[in-house]
């Protein structure tokens, strides 16, 4: 379709809809000129590949930018890729994170560790425990992207530790992370590739080694400045570390495997440049974004700016010649400057950075120390206050308890009172009508003929007199009743006495009248042998006669006994 247009437009009449062929002639040139500035400003692509699998690979600065595409990039090709992140591994944003580079990758070798770089602490505390691992873990590659830099305009900021931050991220910790390390780079067999890669960036090149380059000044202090210096420290640095590991002998007697290379990844549109571009305001990023298409067409995307990382990563060549080189566009450059293998400056960069990184660590032990003091101590504040308002609240439930308990006893004492109260009355006045009968009844005995009229008069000479009178009544009445339980009982012994007596007296006659009947009763079996009927006969009723007698005279004393016990 488009060959015959283009034929029919040349070989025949031009189409009068169409503009004119200069006009198109201009924007033809002007896309393809946009096309090849954005060609070139995008960079080199990655030529080499390499089998990463079994791979142990760490990276700082791995959560966004360059850093976070070339963590995905090799976990697809099968590495395992340590994330050391500011934040735990257990924050949501570091979860989703390692969740979405699991999928990308298609496995679960992604993890992520918790080394804050503005905390020396941190650094020392994950490297200590990751060289202190028996056997001795596998290290393939060590990837520093992780960098800050402060707008311009913007104050100069310090870490909690009191040092410069830009200072402490971009280089310090970098470095101690490397002293530290070092010991698990050159332990790993000789047939390992280990490589170390430290992220650079162009401006470090105009700057100039000035004096006090180890410890950075507050008065000359800049946001340029600062991220420039940081970065040439740290490619001085790793020139020296380079030549340190190249000094190790081996225990096997085989040369050094592990080489450090430097990337310059160029100018990428990441957050660290937005922020350096919009000055960290929000007109900034207003005007970041009217702009964007300039700098969509000047400035890398992160993808561009991590294939130089990962040529230095995957390129087989480099093995071939020694470590510290500087790569670019997915090549090796030479160093724009010729002063980054200055021992002396390299030497004073070393002592200083030990010093620096000792003090700073002392200091902070002591902090850790106080804080670990105050935080216990405090701990045992809230405890005795704790236990203090325990003791105050038992004290004070047991001191409702027994408010309750007294008021519950004062109550029943209440009641008990009330119900005493209610039963002296009554028994009160129970006792006075009771004494009211027994004056009637003894009235009654002493004077039977003889009227009696009874005074109720109202006492209105006082409790006293009444009381007194109760009492003499009282005291009257037991009198009395003593004296007539005292005859009652006189009485009782002369009866007991009397039947006693009686009763003595009636078994002697039994015993005379039976010795009297068995004496007669032989006289009369004597007779009957010579006596006849009629005789027997008579006898029998002279007997019958003999035996109600004694009955009657039973009966008689018997009813003398009881009429003598009723009186």
């Amino acid at each position: 379709m488009p060959i015959p247009f283009l034929a029919s437009v040349l070989l025949e009449e031009y189409p009068p809809w169409l503009p004119e062929p200069r006009v198109l002639l201009k924007a033809g040139s002007a896309l393809a000129a946009l096309v090849l500035t954005k060609k070139y400003f995008a960079g080199s692509s990655n030529p080499a590949e390499r089998d990463l699998h079994g791979k142990v690979i760490m990276i700082t600065g791995g959560t966004s930018g360059i850093g976070a595409v070339t963590a995905i990039e090799l976990a697809k090709r099968g590495a395992q890729i340590i994330l050391l992140t500011r934040q735990p591994a257990s924050d949501p944003f570091i979860v989703e994170l390692v969740d979405d580079m699991r999928d990308k990758a298609g496995h679960q070798m992604v993890y992520a560790e918790q080394v804050d770089l503005e905390s020396l602490y941190s650094v020392r505390k994950f490297a200590t425990r990751w060289v202190d691992n028996a056997p001795p873990r596998r290290l393939d590659a060590i990837v520093l992207c992780a960098a800050t830099l402060t707008p311009g305009g913007k104050p100069r900021e310090e870490t909690e530790e009191g040092v410069e931050r830009d200072w402490q991220v971009n280089f310090l910790a970098n470095y101690h992370l490397l002293a530290i390390l070092s010991p698990a780079l050159k332990i790993q067999p000789f047939d390992r590739d280990v490589r170390v890669i430290i992220a650079t960036c162009p401006s470090c090149r105009r700057r100039r080694h000035p004096e006090g380059l180890a410890v950075p000044g507050a008065a000359t202090w800049s946001p340029g400045a600062a991220y420039a210096r940081s970065k040439l420290a740290l490619m001085t640095f790793g020139r020296a570390f380079q030549k340190h590991l190249d000094s190790y002998k081996r225990p096997d007697g085989l040369p050094m495997n592990a080489r450090v290379f430097f990337v310059d990844p160029g100018h990428c549109r990441t957050a660290g440049m937005t922020r350096w571009i919009t000055r960290g305001s929000l007109w900034g990023l207003l005007a970041y974004v009217g702009l964007y298409p300039v700098s969509w067409l000047f400035l890398k995307s992160a993808e561009g700016g991590a294939q130089s990382i990962l040529y230095a990563l995957m390129e087989g060549s480099l093995l071939r010649g020694p470590g510290g080189r500087l790569i670019k566009e997915c090549r090796v450059v030479d160093f724009a400057r010729t002063d980054l293998d200055d021992k002396a400056a390299a030497k004073e960069l070393w002592e200083s950075s030990d010093a620096l990184i000792e003090k700073t660590e002392k200091e902070q032990a002591m902090v850790r120390a106080r804080r670990k003091k105050d935080k216990k101590r405090a701990k045992d504040e809230e405890e005795k206050l704790r236990e203090k308002e325990e003791k105050a609240q038992e004290m004070e439930a047991l001191a409702e308890a027994i408010k309750k308990n007294k008021a519950a006893k004062e109550a029943q004492k209440g009641k008990g009172k009330e119900r005493e109260s209610r039963e002296s009355r009554e028994s009160r006045e129970s006792r006075e009508r009771e004494r009211e009968r027994e004056r009637e009844r003894e009235s009654k005995d002493r004077e039977p003929r003889e009227p009696r009229e009874r005074e109720s008069k109202e006492s209105d000479l006082g409790e006293v007199e009444s009381s007194d009178r109760e009492h003499k009544e009282h005291r009257d009445k037991g009198r009395e009743h003593r004296d007539r339980e005292h005859r009652d009982r006189e009485h009782r012994d002369r009866e007991h006495r009397g039947r006693e007596h009686k009763d003595r007296h009636r078994e002697s006659k039994d015993r005379d009248r039976k010795g009297k009947d068995k004496e007669s009763r032989k006289g009369k079996d004597k007779e009957e042998k010579y006596t006849d009927e009629p005789s027997l006969k008579k006898r029998g009723s002279q007997e019958s006669l003999r035996r109600k007698s004694s009955k009657e005279s039973l009966r008689g004393e018997k009813g003398s006994s009881s009429r003598s016990h009723r009186k």
